[in-house]
């Protein structure tokens, strides 16, 4: 959510920037805004004029009231109930406009940066950088549930019939694989300073509200049938917050955190949940890194995030490449967004397996997260990046160190995980 000052001193620049993001449907939004907080500073005004005026006419009911001037006193006690009858009205009257203003403010999408490509769609995103040679080995590299069952580690028949299609049973070398990469990563972002959490795993409407926005929930989070509660599509929604409607020490910042919990999503959209293998899943475990900062720090700690990303996935043996969200790509939050996409050598391209994120203050402004400075409190910028998501992490490791002879490399960082084991082999 940006700040309404925006449309009340720039409302060129918040339609400019919906122009960015091709989301033409939305300009008609500024001026329904602008006009609804025109009125409603008028209300508060015309308030603040008649609490003012109360205040003034009791005083002279009373010294009315001691000269025994009854009528007198009388009549100024019929001007205040008029008063209040109007200053009701008017309270009811802001609340109903603060509610609408407030539910469209949420539609209004975050400033982008300078820096974003304009673009529609993903088609249009930007590759910076890759890391590591993208190799196609000599060898057929086969399907990755095709891998995983060569060591009886995949079960999508079982949890068919268990939970439906989007879900998996991992079992044996595959299971304990996925846990070492997920082990790996919390250390992995430990030694790098960040401070470990388990969170809550479903989270109340006000707090998935502030997180993120209304399509984005439609299209991702499972609801709690009778309750205020839904599922968490990734931990960052609870990482954050955790910090809801909290006033923290400017010499507490940056807060920098990184959590494990498994995910769910619907996935509701035109990509579809995968029947065979474990790429796009309702349910999977993650690995995720978050920050609060001040707003002058965050666009170097997003430099410092994704590239924790690269050098993980590095480490594993893991070609990758840094793709620069375009315009059109951004969800209404974010203001500046990097992909970071692994190599597969079966398909011959690369996938998404992480996406960093800096939304600015969006996400404090709608959870009331501030810090509290010599010069006053002001709104923190939120980050978020993926550490590592086990089910696409998985199939890029196992295609990435996959041997002729069925075999998978264990990279080394993973062995003290793995029991000291060096590779796992098919079962025969």
């Amino acid at each position: 959510m940006i700040d309404i000052a925006l449309i009340r001193n720039n409302a060129d620049l918040v339609k400019k920037n919906i122009e960015k993001k091709f989301q033409h449907d939305k300009l008609p939004l500024v001026d329904e805004v602008a006009t609804m907080d025109e009125e409603y500073r008028k209300l508060k005004s015309e308030g603040d004029t008649l609490r003012s005026q109360r205040n003034t006419i009791s005083s002279e009911i009373g010294a009315l009231m001691r000269e025994k001037k009854t009528n007198e006193a009388n009549e100024r006690k019929a001007s205040v109930s008029k008063i209040n009858d109007r200053i009701k009205e008017i309270e009811v009257l802001e609340v109903e406009l603060q509610d609408n203003i407030r539910n469209i403010m949420y539609k209004i999408p975050n400033i982008i940066d300078d820096s974003v490509p304009i673009g529609k769609d993903d088609n249009e995103n930007v590759e910076i950088e890759k890391f590591g040679d993208p190799i196609v080995p000599k060898f057929e590299i086969p399907y990755h549930a095709d891998i995983l069952n060569s060591f009886n580690s995949l079960d999508k028949d079982s949890s068919g019939r268990t939970s439906g299609n989007g879900f998996y049973y991992l079992m044996g070398d595959g299971a304990r694989l996925s846990s070492a990469m997920l082990s790996y990563a919390r250390d992995f972002m430990i030694d790098k300073g960040f401070t470990y959490c388990i969170p809550p795993f479903m989270i109340h409407g006000d707090v998935v509200n502030g997180v993120m926005s209304f399509a984005e929930m439609d299209a991702m989070m499972y609801k709690i049938e009778g309750e205020d509660l839904y599922l968490i599509g990734t931990s960052e929604h609870s990482m954050i917050g955790k910090f809801k409607d909290q006033i923290i020490k400017e010499q507490d910042l940056p807060i920098n955190m990184t959590s494990y919990s498994p995910c769910f999503r619907k996935e509701v959209g035109a990509h579809g949940i995968e029947e065979r293998g474990i790429y796009r899943v309702h349910q999977f475990e993650k690995q995720e890194m978050i920050v609060l900062c001040k707003p002058e720090e965050s666009m170097a700690w997003y430099e410092k995030m994704w590239k924790y990303s690269v050098e993980l996935f590095r480490s594993l043996n893991i070609p990758v490449r840094t793709l620069e969200c375009c315009s059109g790509d951004l969800a209404d939050l974010k203001v500046k967004s990097m992909d970071i996409e692994a190599w597969s050598p079966r398909q011959q391209k690369y996938f998404e397996v992480c996406s960093c994120s800096n939304l600015g203050d969006a996400q404090a402004r709608r959870l009331g997260i501030r810090a509290k400075s010599e010069k006053g409190n002001y709104y923190l910028h939120t980050l978020n990046n993926t550490v590592l998501a086990n089910t696409r992490a998985l199939i890029a490791l196992l295609e990435n160190n996959l041997q002729e002879d069925g075999s998978v490399i264990i990279p080394e960082p993973l062995r003290m995980y793995m029991g000291g084991k060096d590779k796992i082999t098919p079962i025969k």
